[in-house]
């Protein structure tokens, strides 16, 4: 079974289609490793890890596999919310997972909120998540409004 496979039979096809693209979007692919925006050492799309290395080349392929295999990582995060959730909002709560972090998703009062049946305030925290090494970002900005905005689908 594919990474891919994995993934959908793990979070549900719905939640992938939507939460691959936007994470795609927002961390962009980079066939080598390189330096994001708080020196964290990264490759192809926001891959992180201890085997990476400077000046590592990778192909489409490769990153592809690496994505599904981070995204299905992340996906145990969305175990920490216990309130019933709509594949918008596990999408947008998987990219946020994938982006901070399991640790700091499951700490989050956006998973406290969301626990307590407060969904909607559960969306409204990721706009509160756009600081990396200090600064506020422009493109955490844009991000945290696309998942924000998937959340809130279909909330009265």
């Amino acid at each position: 079974m594919s990474w891919k496979e994995k993934l959908i039979v793990a979070i549900g096809g719905a939640t992938v289609a939507l939460a691959v693209p936007l994470v795609q979007k927002f961390e962009g692919t980079v066939l080598r490793s390189y330096r994001d925006p708080v020196n964290v050492l990264t490759s192809c799309t926001g891959h992180t890890g201890p085997e990476l290395r400077d000046g590592q080349t990778f192909t489409r392929e490769q990153c592809e596999e690496m994505l599904y295999k981070d995204l299905a990582k992340h996906a145990n995060a969305l175990s920490c919310v216990r309130a019933p959730l709509t594949d918008g909002q596990r999408a947008a709560f998987l990219s946020f997972a994938f982006n901070v972090g399991d640790d700091a998703f499951c700490r989050s009062t956006l998973v406290r909120k969301a626990n307590a049946g407060d969904i909607e305030g559960a969306c409204a925290e990721l706009s509160r998540w756009t600081y990396a090494g200090g600064k506020e970002l422009p493109g955490l900005v844009k991000r945290r409004a696309a998942e924000r905005q998937l959340c809130e689908r279909g909330l009265a």
